[in-house]
C-alpha cells in the first residue's frame, strides 16, 4: 500500500507535467502515441537500465576504494550523468532517426526530450521517496523527499535531457555537414555538464546555503529553457504568418481562417465551436495540415527538396486542406 501510494504521488505530477509540456507545443501537436512511448521509454528503460549501471559502478568504486562517500560522490557526478543522459537521450535520438518528418523544429526536440525526461524522473522519484524518504524517516521522510524532487526539482532532468533535443532539433534544420555532427554532440555535452553540476552541488549541499544555491542553479536552468520554448513558439508562429500568405492569396485559407490558424488561442475556440456541429476533428485536422504546410514550406526554404521535404508533400497537403475547408468553419 505504502509503495502504491509512492507511486502514485510520483507519476501523477509527472503526467501533469507532460501535459503542461504538450499544451506548450501551440502549433503543431506531435503524435501522442510517440510521446507515450517516450514517456515509457524514459519510465522503463531508462530508469531501469540507469539503475542497474550505477549499482554496477557504485559497487566497483566501493570495492576498489571502501569509502562510502567517495563511492556516493562519483557515482552520482560521474556515472550518473553519462548513463542517465546517454539512455534518456537515446530514445530522443531514436525518434530523430526513424521519426525524422516528426522533427521539424527546435520545440519538438524539447518537447521529446522534456518528455522523455519526466517519464525517467517519475521512476527515480519512486525509489528516493521510498528508499530514502519512507524506510529511513517513515511519511515524514518521504513527504521531505517529495517536496524536494517532485516540486522543488520538478523540472531538473526534462531541463538536462532539453539540450540534447536542442541539438538534434538544431542539426535537422542545417545545411552543412559539420554542423550536424557538432550540433548533437554540442547538445548531449551540455546536457552532461548540466546534470554533473547538479549532482556535483547536491553532494555538498549539506548547509541552507548550499541547498538555495543548488535549486537557484536549477531554476536558472528552468527558465533559460523555457525562454527557448517562448522564442521557438513566436518563431513557429512567423513561420506560419509568413509561408501561408500564398494560400490565401491562392483562395486556398479565407482571411479568417488564415487569422485562425496563427493564432492558439482561436484555433481552440474553432475546435470548440467544432463540437457544437460536429466537425471538431475535421477543424483540427485542418489547422493541423495548415500548419504541416507552413513547416513543410520552411524547411524546404532552408534546406530545399530532400529528407521528407518535398513539393510532393506540399501538393499532398494542399490537397489535404482543399477537402477538409469547407467542413472545418472558421
Amino acid at each position: 500500500m505504502v509503495f502504491l501510494s509512492i507511486f502514485f504521488l510520483a507519476f501523477i505530477p509527472a503526467l501533469l507535467y507532460a501535459r503542461i509540456t504538450y499544451w506548450m507545443d501551440r502549433y503543431e501537436k506531435e503524435p501522442r502515441l510517440l510521446l507515450f512511448g517516450a514517456f515509457f521509454w524514459g519510465a522503463i528503460v531508462a530508469a531501469g537500465g540507469a539503475y542497474i549501471l550505477n549499482t554496477v559502478f557504485g559497487i566497483a568504486v566501493y570495492a576498489v576504494t571502501a569509502d562510502p562517500f567517495l563511492t556516493d560522490f562519483t557515482t552520482g557526478t560521474f556515472s550518473a550523468p553519462l548513463v542517465e543522459e546517454s539512455l534518456k537521450g537515446f530514445a530522443v535520438l531514436l525518434i530523430f532517426l526513424i521519426f525524422r518528418h516528426e522533427f521539424d523544429s527546435v520545440l519538438d526536440g524539447i518537447v521529446y526530450a522534456a518528455i522523455t525526461a519526466l517519464g525517467f524522473a517519475a521512476t527515480e522519484n519512486v525509489l528516493y521517496m521510498y528508499q530514502v524518504g519512507y524506510v529511513d524517516g517513515g511519511w515524514e521522510g518521504m513527504w521531505a523527499i517529495f517536496f524536494l524532487r517532485v516540486v522543488l526539482g520538478a523540472w531538473n532532468h526534462p531541463t538536462y535531457t532539453a539540450f540534447t533535443g536542442i541539438g538534434l532539433a538544431a542539426a535537422r534544420l542545417n545545411r552543412s555537414s559539420i554542423a550536424k555532427l557538432l550540433l548533437p554532440v554540442g547538445g548531449f555535452t551540455i546536457a552532461l555538464f548540466t546534470h554533473f553540476l547538479h549532482n556535483a552541488l547536491a553532494s555538498f549541499a549539506t548547509e541552507e546555503g548550499g541547498v538555495a544555491l543548488l535549486f537557484a542553479v536549477d531554476w536558472f536552468g528552468w527558465l533559460f529553457i523555457f525562454g527557448i520554448m517562448n522564442w521557438a513558439i513566436r518563431r513557429e508562429r512567423m513561420w506560419i504568418r509568413f509561408h501561408l500568405q500564398q494560400e490565401v492569396h491562392d483562395g486556398l485559407l479565407s482571411p479568417q481562417q488564415y487569422a485562425v490558424v496563427t493564432s492558439p488561442f482561436k484555433r481552440g475556440m474553432a475546435s470548440v465551436g467544432g463540437l457544437g456541429n460536429g466537425q471538431y476533428h475535421n477543424t483540427k485536422k485542418f489547422y493541423q495540415y495548415c500548419t504541416e504546410l507552413a513547416f513543410k514550406k520552411q524547411q524546404i526554404a532552408r534546406l530545399g527538396s530532400g529528407t521528407g521535404n518535398t513539393m510532393e508533400d506540399i501538393h499532398e497537403l494542399r490537397t489535404k486542406i482543399a477537402q477538409l475547408a469547407p467542413r472545418a468553419g472558421i
